[in-house]
């Protein structure tokens, strides 16, 4: 199993409605992506995050599909613009030693054939964790 993690603040400034509109994507993602096997998003309570998400994905096939379903890609395009600061980090039980550089080629991948959202996520005031492109990779 993937548990697929993320962390984010709004930017200063974001509307309600753009608010209650992007939380309500990210409400109904999980009945979209047939590879989520459990999700839950909330509030991010006890730190210096707005919000965050746990999608847990059976494998990498799955974690892949997922990455590039196109409600998630929808879901970045709307939410992404939003976001100042980001962290997305992955907790894996496969015994592969070679789990995490999959994970990063996935991300890879992604961002190659999807630049437009590669961009949105370079764009971002700070973005940690998981194959992060552009210049606020860590």
């Amino acid at each position: 199993m993937i548990y697929h993690c993320i962390r984010f603040t709004l930017k200063p400034g974001v509307t309600e409605e753009e608010k209650a509109a992007g939380i309500a994507r990210m409400r109904g993602h999980r009945d979209a992506i047939p590879a989520i096997r459990a999700r839950v998003f909330g509030p991010d309570f006890g730190g210096e995050f707005d919000y965050g998400a746990v999608t847990v994905l059976e494998d990498l096939a799955g974690y892949e599909e997922y990455m590039n379903h196109p409600a998630h890609l929808a879901m970045d395009r709307a939410g992404l613009p939003l976001v100042e600061k980001f962290v997305s980090y992955d907790i894996t039980d496969d015994p592969d030693p070679e789990a995490g550089a999959k994970i990063a080629e996935i991300h890879r991948r992604r961002f190659e054939a999807v630049p437009d959202v590669a961009g949105l996520v370079s764009d971002l005031g700070e973005y940690t964790g998981s194959a992060a492109p552009g210049p606020h990779a860590k």
